[in-house]
Protein backbone atom coordinates (compact mmCIF):
# COMPACT_ATOMS: atom_id res chain seq x y z
CA UNK A 1 0.00 0.00 0.00
CA UNK A 2 2.66 2.90 1.16
CA UNK A 3 4.55 2.23 -2.21
CA UNK A 4 1.39 2.18 -4.62
CA UNK A 5 0.66 5.49 -2.14
CA UNK A 6 4.30 7.05 -2.80
CA UNK A 7 5.18 5.92 -6.66
CA UNK A 8 1.35 5.90 -7.71
CA UNK A 9 0.63 3.11 -9.82
CA UNK A 10 2.26 3.09 -12.98
CA UNK A 11 5.67 4.11 -11.18
CA UNK A 12 5.28 1.14 -8.75
CA UNK A 13 6.85 -1.79 -10.51
CA UNK A 14 6.27 -5.03 -10.32
CA UNK A 15 10.09 -5.68 -8.92
CA UNK A 16 9.93 -2.81 -6.73
CA UNK A 17 6.01 -4.87 -5.35
CA UNK A 18 7.69 -7.66 -5.10
CA UNK A 19 10.72 -6.49 -2.82
CA UNK A 20 8.56 -4.81 -0.76
CA UNK A 21 6.50 -7.67 0.13
CA UNK A 22 9.29 -10.03 0.50
CA UNK A 23 7.07 -12.74 -2.39
CA UNK A 24 8.07 -13.99 -5.35
CA UNK A 25 6.57 -13.32 -9.17
CA UNK A 26 4.45 -16.16 -8.93
CA UNK A 27 2.99 -15.56 -5.38
CA UNK A 28 1.76 -11.98 -6.20
CA UNK A 29 -0.22 -13.48 -9.64
CA UNK A 30 -1.50 -16.50 -7.93
CA UNK A 31 -2.40 -14.13 -4.80
CA UNK A 32 -3.99 -10.90 -6.75
CA UNK A 33 -3.95 -12.10 -10.63
CA UNK A 34 -2.38 -9.11 -11.74
CA UNK A 35 -0.58 -5.30 -10.56
CA UNK A 36 -4.15 -4.06 -11.25
CA UNK A 37 -6.09 -6.19 -8.67
CA UNK A 38 -3.56 -5.73 -5.48
CA UNK A 39 -3.39 -1.75 -6.37
CA UNK A 40 -7.38 -2.02 -5.97
CA UNK A 41 -6.80 -4.36 -2.50
CA UNK A 42 -4.29 -1.62 -1.25
CA UNK A 43 -6.86 1.31 -1.79
CA UNK A 44 -9.35 -0.64 -0.07
CA UNK A 45 -6.95 -1.17 2.89
CA UNK A 46 -6.47 2.20 2.90
CA UNK A 47 -9.87 3.32 2.56
CA UNK A 48 -10.94 0.39 5.43
CA UNK A 49 -8.29 1.68 7.77
CA UNK A 50 -9.02 5.62 7.31
CA UNK A 51 -12.42 5.28 8.68
CA UNK A 52 -11.52 6.64 12.11
CA UNK A 53 -11.99 10.22 10.65
CA UNK A 54 -15.31 9.92 9.97
CA UNK A 55 -16.13 8.43 13.24
CA UNK A 56 -14.63 11.52 15.12
CA UNK A 57 -17.80 13.08 13.24
CA UNK A 58 -20.32 10.35 14.37
CA UNK A 59 -19.45 10.80 17.91
CA UNK A 60 -19.32 14.49 17.92
CA UNK A 61 -20.52 16.09 20.97
CA UNK A 62 -21.28 19.47 18.73
CA UNK A 63 -20.50 20.82 15.11
CA UNK A 64 -17.91 22.79 15.79
CA UNK A 65 -15.94 20.51 17.79
CA UNK A 66 -16.40 17.35 15.77
CA UNK A 67 -15.67 19.54 12.63
CA UNK A 68 -12.32 21.29 13.88
CA UNK A 69 -11.33 17.56 15.70
CA UNK A 70 -11.54 15.81 12.65
CA UNK A 71 -9.71 18.63 10.54
CA UNK A 72 -7.23 18.42 13.40
CA UNK A 73 -6.42 14.81 12.65
CA UNK A 74 -6.69 15.22 9.04
CA UNK A 75 -4.31 17.57 8.77
CA UNK A 76 -2.00 15.80 11.49
CA UNK A 77 -2.21 13.02 9.21
CA UNK A 78 -2.01 14.42 5.53
CA UNK A 79 1.39 16.38 6.92
CA UNK A 80 3.06 13.14 8.75
CA UNK A 81 6.51 12.90 7.38
CA UNK A 82 6.25 9.21 8.14
CA UNK A 83 4.13 8.52 5.39
CA UNK A 84 4.04 9.71 1.65
CA UNK A 85 1.81 12.58 1.60
CA UNK A 86 -1.64 13.37 1.41
CA UNK A 87 -3.78 11.04 0.82
CA UNK A 88 -3.77 7.68 -0.98
CA UNK A 89 -7.10 8.18 -2.89
CA UNK A 90 -6.86 11.70 -3.23
CA UNK A 91 -3.85 10.47 -5.07
CA UNK A 92 -5.62 8.10 -7.06
CA UNK A 93 -8.31 10.88 -7.83
CA UNK A 94 -5.70 12.84 -9.03
CA UNK A 95 -2.63 10.81 -10.64
CA UNK A 96 -4.57 7.50 -12.10
CA UNK A 97 -5.19 7.85 -15.91
CA UNK A 98 -7.72 5.76 -16.51
CA UNK A 99 -9.15 3.90 -13.02
CA UNK A 100 -11.03 0.66 -13.98
CA UNK A 101 -14.56 0.88 -12.54
CA UNK A 102 -14.28 -0.48 -9.49
CA UNK A 103 -11.38 2.03 -8.08
CA UNK A 104 -13.81 5.02 -9.94
CA UNK A 105 -16.32 3.47 -7.22
CA UNK A 106 -14.17 3.16 -4.37
CA UNK A 107 -12.85 6.85 -5.18
CA UNK A 108 -16.57 8.19 -5.36
CA UNK A 109 -17.53 5.95 -2.38
CA UNK A 110 -15.27 7.41 -0.18
CA UNK A 111 -15.84 11.16 -1.16
CA UNK A 112 -19.96 10.80 -0.70
CA UNK A 113 -19.50 9.03 2.47
CA UNK A 114 -17.54 11.75 3.73
CA UNK A 115 -19.53 14.21 2.31
CA UNK A 116 -22.13 12.11 4.39
CA UNK A 117 -20.88 12.10 7.56
CA UNK A 118 -20.25 16.33 7.53
CA UNK A 119 -24.13 16.11 5.97
CA UNK A 120 -25.28 14.44 9.36
CA UNK A 121 -23.14 16.42 11.60
CA UNK A 122 -25.00 19.59 10.40
CA UNK A 123 -27.82 18.28 10.26
CA UNK A 124 -27.81 17.42 13.93
CA UNK A 125 -26.24 20.79 14.61
CA UNK A 126 -29.50 22.32 12.37
CA UNK A 127 -31.97 20.23 15.02
CA UNK A 128 -30.22 21.14 17.96
CA UNK A 129 -30.19 24.87 17.00
CA UNK A 130 -26.53 25.38 16.65
CA UNK A 131 -26.52 25.94 13.25
CA UNK A 132 -29.13 27.81 11.26
CA UNK A 133 -31.94 26.35 9.91
CA UNK A 134 -31.17 28.70 6.64
CA UNK A 135 -27.97 27.41 6.09
CA UNK A 136 -27.52 25.11 2.83
CA UNK A 137 -25.93 22.19 4.67
CA UNK A 138 -25.71 20.04 1.24
CA UNK A 139 -23.38 23.17 0.11
CA UNK A 140 -21.89 23.65 3.35
CA UNK A 141 -21.06 19.17 3.48
CA UNK A 142 -19.66 19.90 -0.16
CA UNK A 143 -17.30 22.50 0.39
CA UNK A 144 -15.82 20.79 3.62
CA UNK A 145 -15.24 17.94 1.30
CA UNK A 146 -13.71 19.74 -1.31
CA UNK A 147 -11.72 21.95 1.95
CA UNK A 148 -10.38 18.15 3.35
CA UNK A 149 -9.12 17.21 -0.77
CA UNK A 150 -7.53 21.11 -1.25
CA UNK A 151 -5.15 19.98 2.33
CA UNK A 152 -4.68 16.42 0.60
CA UNK A 153 -2.93 18.14 -2.03
CA UNK A 154 -1.27 21.20 -0.21
CA UNK A 155 0.30 18.46 2.16
CA UNK A 156 1.41 16.55 -1.28
CA UNK A 157 3.45 19.66 -2.33
CA UNK A 158 5.16 20.48 1.09
CA UNK A 159 2.89 23.83 1.81
CA UNK A 160 2.55 25.10 5.37
CA UNK A 161 0.23 22.81 8.15
CA UNK A 162 -0.80 26.03 9.98
CA UNK A 163 -2.28 27.56 6.82
CA UNK A 164 -4.71 25.00 6.36
CA UNK A 165 -5.51 24.99 10.17
CA UNK A 166 -6.15 28.78 10.09
CA UNK A 167 -8.24 28.43 7.03
CA UNK A 168 -10.12 25.66 8.49
CA UNK A 169 -10.48 27.74 11.77
CA UNK A 170 -12.25 30.69 9.38
CA UNK A 171 -14.58 28.40 7.79
CA UNK A 172 -15.73 26.77 11.07
CA UNK A 173 -15.90 30.92 12.57
CA UNK A 174 -18.26 31.37 10.09
CA UNK A 175 -20.82 28.15 10.41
Amino acid sequence: MLLFWKKGYEAASIPDLLDVMGISRSSLYDTFSDKQTLYRDALEHYKNGSSNKQTILEQASNVRDGILQFFEYHINSAYDTSLPGGCFVTNTATTLESPDEQINVLIQTSFSDLEQAFCELLEKGQQSGEIDKTTDIQTLSYLLLNLHQSINIMAKTGQNPERARKMISLVIASI
